[in-house]
């Protein structure tokens, strides 16, 4: 399925209702590279829900986060949501997000409460849309994100990113594009499954494969099976 030889070895984490598998391979790939941007299309972060970003921070740079972000979590204008977020790479690189959302928000409970989102870095939101669109999802209350606290957040200067959040069918994290004006994200080229920026949502469909988006993201399609 992966077109890769060898074998391979999986770690599944649970987090809330939700699953991150850790994958890797008798076959290395190429490590994340260096010098990636928020803007660079290989760019593909998972969004972890916390009731206190602050507290959710400390924890991830005493566990070894190397930071994206400038200033440690910022609050986003109302405009683009309100969330307080800050993000990081893990040691291998993979980035993430941590995410404290307004008061009176859906989650419950304290320390880290499940995935909202995967957000990918886009060229042409256009095409990415209808991309996405065929595969069953629909956009829902695109932004223009920009400004200092957008700044801190990406560790980019002058940011203006249009932000596309894509909605699965059933409930469930849900798959945001992030389309930079500014500054213009570099491709990426073609990454193997076994390459470690070679991050996979996987989607339950009713069929089985493989697929790449526009930019060369990789998607997991997983057909349903009967409880």
């Amino acid at each position: 399925m992966l077109g890769l030889d060898g074998t391979g070895a999986r770690l599944s984490l649970r987090l809330g209702a939700q699953r991150v598998d850790l994958d890797s391979f008798e076959t290395r790939g190429k490590p994340y590279p260096s010098g990636v941007t928020s803007a660079d299309l290989c760019f593909q972060h998972l969004a972890l829900v916390s009731d206190d970003a602050h507290a959710a921070w400390a924890r991830a740079t005493t566990a070894g986060a190397a930071p994206i972000s400038t200033r440690g979590p910022v609050t986003l204008p109302a405009s683009a949501g309100g969330v307080t977020a800050v993000k990081f790479r893990d040691p291998e690189g993979h980035p993430l997000e941590l995410l404290q959302f307004p008061p009176g928000n859906r989650w419950r409970g304290t320390g880290i409460l499940g995935i909202d989102h995967s957000a990918i870095s886009v060229s042409d939101i256009g095409a990415s849309c209808r991309f996405y669109e065929k595969l069953g999802l629909s956009v829902q209350h695109p932004t223009l994100n920009s400004g200092s606290t957008q700044v801190a957040l990406d560790g980019l200067p002058d940011v203006e990113v249009g932000v596309v959040p894509m909605m699965p069918r059933a409930d469930g994290p849900h798959l945001e594009l992030l389309a930079y004006q500014t500054p213009t994200g570099r491709p990426s080229g073609q990454l193997r499954a076994n390459d470690v920026a070679a991050t996979r949502i996987v989607w339950a469909a009713d069929r089985r494969a493989l697929v790449r988006d526009p930019d060369g993201h990789l998607h997991l399609l997983e057909r349903l099976t009967a409880a």
